[in-house]
């Protein structure tokens, strides 16, 4: 009965990088820089892949998903990061911040999900080679690729209703620059017991079991690869999964730095760093990674840009 007798809340406030108007334009034309090329770099892939007929095949098709999901997640939180470095008040409503809340879940577990599909991929053809096709085959791939996205949608819906259940009427300050569970958890007067545990189990699923699937993947990829008699051959079955092991060596260590630290003192400045690094740098960087040495996409760039030759 006393929480009705409370101000429910209505909008968060952020917490800002810095309150230096100097370093806030800067990190404001970073940030907008990172946007832009995160949003070119992910664009141009989904371009090429959809336009040329030699990059539809799984691999592509995984990246394809890879980059628009990459959009998503940076769409998700970079304009309303930028929109507070340059507002005296940097508030998110209630609305606002359950959506960003959904979306970022629902992007980045799906990410790590997809990260196992796309390890599994590489698994076949590696080691698979001759069953390829077969074990690959486009309705497989589709199957895959809607359960992935199914998964993560539906994960994050119940996450996102379970902290819809929870009332906050106290303080409304955000330690961090986006609405992410375990801030938004600190700040709720009702019980968080359901929400913690299911946090915990989401956190099992997409972290800890992905990984594992995805480190066994490469087990046998990498034992495979040693098999291979000559150099050569060791050098072209590696280079065809060595631009995801990158990408998932990156993205599972400041996943994992996230959640394994905890979220207090100066941790939590090392926290909004490593949120930056998941939400803006990587899906800066993936593009990069996946096409500077990958002949056919370049070859497929030139087609669709032909004054790039």
């Amino acid at each position: 009965m006393a929480l009705n007798n409370q101000t429910l809340v209505t909008e968060f406030v952020l917490q800002s990088f810095s309150v230096t108007p100097q370093l806030q334009i800067f990190l404001f034309s970073s940030f907008l820089f990172l946007y832009l090329t995160a949003l070119t770099g992910n664009i141009l892939i989904v371009m090429a892949i959809s336009l040329d007929s030699a990059l539809h095949t799984p691999m592509y098709f995984f990246l394809a998903n890879l980059a628009i999901l990459d959009i998503g997640c940076t769409t998700t939180v970079l304009p309303k990061l930028l929109e507070n470095l340059v507002v005296e008040k940097k508030s998110i409503s209630y609305g606002g911040c359950m959506t960003q809340l959904y979306f970022l879940n629902c992007f980045l577990g799906t990410e790590l999900l997809l990260f196992t599909a796309m390890a599994y991929d590489r698994y076949v053809a590696i080691c698979h080679p001759l069953h390829y096709s077969t074990m690959m085959s486009r309705i497989v791939c589709i199957l895959l690729m809607s359960t992935v996205w199914g998964i993560g949608a539906l994960s994050s819906l119940l996450l996102t209703g379970l902290m819809l259940r929870l009332t906050f009427c106290g303080p409304n300050e955000i330690k961090h620059f986006l609405c992410e569970m375990p801030s938004l958890l600190l700040l709720s007067c009702s019980s968080t017991y359901v929400n913690n545990i299911m946090i915990v189990l989401a956190d099992v699923y997409f972290g800890v079991i992905n990984f594992v699937l995805t480190m066994v993947s490469y087990g046998f990829i990498i034992s495979n690869i040693l098999k291979i008699r000559t150099r050569e051959g060791k050098k072209k079955a590696f280079s065809t999964c060595s631009s995801h092991l990158i990408v998932v060596s990156i993205y599972y260590t400041t996943v994992i730095y996230t959640y394994i630290f905890p979220g207090s003192g100066s941790s939590m400045d090392n926290g909004k760093v490593v949120a930056l690094l998941y939400t803006t740098v990587t899906p800066t960087l993936n593009p990069l990674i996946y096409t500077l040495r990958n002949k056919d996409f370049k070859a497929a760039l030139k087609k669709i840009f032909p004054f790039t030759h």
